[in-house]
């Protein structure tokens, strides 16, 4: 039996018309808004079929590259022709480096310069656990917006290929109130979800629900990005895990335990326009606009993913 209709980008143009809202925009993909919210647990969590391994050793940043994207990132988005990014232009040890914080060691990321924390493993199916805590401080674009970084992964192609900051990927998002929301980073890169229209939220005021509309998550689009299920996130200032399983093109997002985003079919687009699977890639930690503290970054090989089910109340 046929399933329901992908809502892509240009389902979306011929629903609409010139001139409608973000907000009619977010009905014509998915419909009218959810009666109520969902609480969904996490089931079959599957077995490591292999040891977990650090990718942060406690002590230093080995096995991490640093880039950084303009001096200004302000112009970020917008970059007017011939503008340079940073990249490896500078002694990084301002922007990222490894602090005593809580009684251990974390990495620190400043937070001022935008750009990431690049992991030079090359990863497919696993579970990567981490905790992060936001600092203290924000800047400028961001003060005013929430806190914003990012776990970035299945990251590749070159250094600052995207905005001149960060490289092609699908991003795990952390920021207050929306962490573990789903984002398409870069034009060429895709991904499948279910959404519901929550008007509450903005734009593009899509969030993740099981059995919602599919949509095709594509940058620069109605459809760029998810919002998390849930709000999960621990209040400012305090430790939150982050659990993220890959197998192949499919991911679940994990918050403090709760199941808040999964996302399959996840592929870059070929010059041609054919979709081509994106099943692996590095971990990209992001600077963008908030202090951030991340430590106890593991990762561990698995065969399946666990479920995300709604809860019997």
């Amino acid at each position: 039996m046929a399933g329901p209709p992908i809502f892509t980008v240009a389902a979306v143009i011929l629903a609409l018309g010139p001139g409608q809202d973000s907000k009619d925009a977010a009905r014509a993909i998915a419909g009218e808004p959810a009666v109520a919210a969902q609480r969904l647990v996490l089931v079959d969590l599957p077995a490591p079929t292999g040891e977990a391994v650090p990718l942060f050793d406690g002590r230093s940043l080995a096995g991490w590259n640093a880039w950084l994207g303009y001096a200004d990132p302000s112009i970020t988005y917008h970059a007017e022709p011939g503008a340079t990014p940073i990249g490896t232009g500078r002694d990084t040890r301002g922007d990222f480096a490894v602090k005593d914080v809580d009684g251990g060691p974390a990495i620190w990321v400043k937070g001022e310069t935008w750009g990431s924390l690049v992991h030079h493993a090359d990863l497919r199916d696993y579970h990567l656990r981490l905790q992060f805590k936001w600092g203290s401080r924000t800047w400028a674009p961001r003060q005013k917006l929430p806190r914003n970084n990012g776990l970035l992964y299945h990251s590749h192609g070159t250094p600052g290929e995207v905005f001149g900051t960060w490289r092609p990927s699908s991003e795990f998002e952390i920021m207050t109130g929306s962490t573990g929301m789903i984002v398409a980073v870069g034009g060429k890169v895709r991904g499948r979800t279910n959404v519901t229209f929550d008007p509450s939220l903005i734009a593009p005021h899509l969030r993740f629900r099981t059995a919602g509309r599919e949509i095709d998550i594509v940058n620069g689009s109605p459809t760029w990005n998810v919002e998390a299920a849930t709000d999960a996130e621990h209040a400012v200032g305090a430790w939150n895990t982050l659990d993220l399983y890959v197998v192949g093109d499919r991911a679940v997002h994990v918050v403090n335990g709760i199941p808040v985003a999964e996302v399959r079919d996840l592929a870059t687009i070929a010059a041609d326009g054919t979709r081509q699977p994106l099943t692996h890639g590095k971990i990209q930690l992001q600077s963008e606009g908030a202090e951030t503290w991340f430590r106890a970054i593991t990762v561990e090989p698995i065969e399946t993913l666990p479920r995300i089910v709604v809860a019997r109340d």
